[in-house]
């Protein structure tokens, strides 16, 4: 799939907002946007289930991610916490994004705040086959950080 096809996504918008967009033509992710009655407060350390008031029906094969706005982490330590979020295609319930203040100060939320990117992506189902044999490769067992050291 090139980056000019699209798929449909049906969604059930109950938020107060326009449905997610794209900032740039050749921006990977859609804005989220809060769907919130009040303004809430993230107290350095906290976390929150923030809800967006969409609700996906995803074609077979695919996933959103949810992702964090790099400006909230970058400005303000704010992210989100299960980063990548994963909604699976069989998921109707709403559409929440799972924020965390790692930064020094209170961060306030208000209704329509961009608060994160959803990417939807296909994805291949596995099937394992067990074998003791794995074939060589470059790497080997090299673990973490390894291919930083040649």
């Amino acid at each position: 799939m090139s980056n000019t096809d699209t798929i449909e996504v049906r969604v059930n918008n109950k938020s107060r907002h326009l449905l997610p967009e794209y900032a740039t033509g050749q921006s990977a992710g859609l804005d989220l946007r809060a769907n919130i009655e009040a303004t809430i407060t993230l107290a350095p350390g906290t976390y929150k289930l923030i809800p967006t008031g969409l609700y996906l029906e995803l074609p077979a094969g695919t996933e959103a991610q949810v992702r964090p706005r790099s400006g909230l982490a970058f400005k303000h330590g704010v992210t989100v916490l299960n980063a990548p979020g994963t909604i699976d295609a069989d998921y109707r319930g709403e559409v929440g994004v799972l924020l965390i203040n790692h930064g020094p100060e209170n961060f306030e939320i208000k209704d329509g705040d961009r608060i994160a990117q959803m990417v939807v992506a296909a994805y291949h189902r596995v099937r394992f086959a067990e074998n003791t044999d794995l074939r060589a490769s470059e790497r080997g067992t090299g673990g973490f950080g390894h291919t930083g050291t040649h």
